[in-house]
């Protein structure tokens, strides 16, 4: 599965302010410039020449809108975070019960992929500058609370202290697999293979207890 870059006007604009459509334009197109060289480099390898030529403007057009490659990645996890924001609610909002747990974890893995060389640069900002993580941190535990809610709905009550307690540290392991892979690079089942995925899928199910909370009363086997 392929993800679409997430664009400028998904968030609250960082960097130096904008004045016209056109510089707009311009702010756009280097973000989203920022996005297609992440998905083959490294942060750290990408210059802010090599940004500029992949937008089609000039350095001194960077340097009008961000004051540093450091805020410009900003802006770039600003969008991240607002993309998958978006994409998650939709998720939810949408999904069959019965294919929810596989292709919520289908478009994590997915994205993560597709964006790996981006979250690897998040993850080594993050060792010299601790609080930068901190809005990735809440992202997450937003999105283990959304799915708690969307359980809650689904099922017609609260959940149990337990059950989100379970939930929670699935999250914990989908996420900290990911990020485990990212940062060491793929072992030995790479996670762009539908196997890891199936691994996981069923990992998540089995952690949370989510899969049995989907299934309705009629659905039980018998004897439950």
């Amino acid at each position: 599965m392929n993800h679409a870059h997430p664009t400028a006007s998904q968030a609250p604009q960082l960097g130096l302010p904008y004045k016209q459509g056109r510089s707009k334009h311009t702010y756009d197109a280097m973000v989203s410039a920022g996005f297609k060289l992440l998905e083959e480099r490294d942060f750290q390898d990408i210059s802010i020449a090599d940004l500029t030529q992949e937008a089609g403007y000039s350095v001194g057009a960077f340097y009008a809108r961000f004051r540093s490659k450091d805020e410009f990645f900003d802006v770039l996890v600003a969008q991240h975070l607002d993309n998958r924001t978006a994409t998650q609610i939709a998720l939810f909002a949408t999904l069959p019960r019965a294919e929810l747990l596989s292709k919520l974890v289908e478009d994590i893995v997915g994205y993560y992929w597709q964006y790996r060389k981006f979250w690897r640069a998040v993850l080594l900002r993050s060792v010299r500058d601790p609080e930068f993580y901190n809005p990735m941190r809440q992202h997450r535990q937003d999105t283990t609370q959304r799915f708690i809610q969307h359980l809650a709905q689904e099922t017609g009550r609260e959940l149990y202290s337990g059950e989100c307690g379970n939930i929670a540290f699935a999250f914990m392991v989908v996420y900290g697999t990911l990020d485990s892979i990212v940062i060491n690079e793929p072992g030995e089942l790479p996670m762009d293979q539908a196997q890891f995925t199936a691994n996981l899928t069923r990992t998540f199910a089995l952690v949370s207890g989510a899969g049995t909370l989907l299934i309705r009363p009629s659905e039980q086997p018998p004897g439950n």
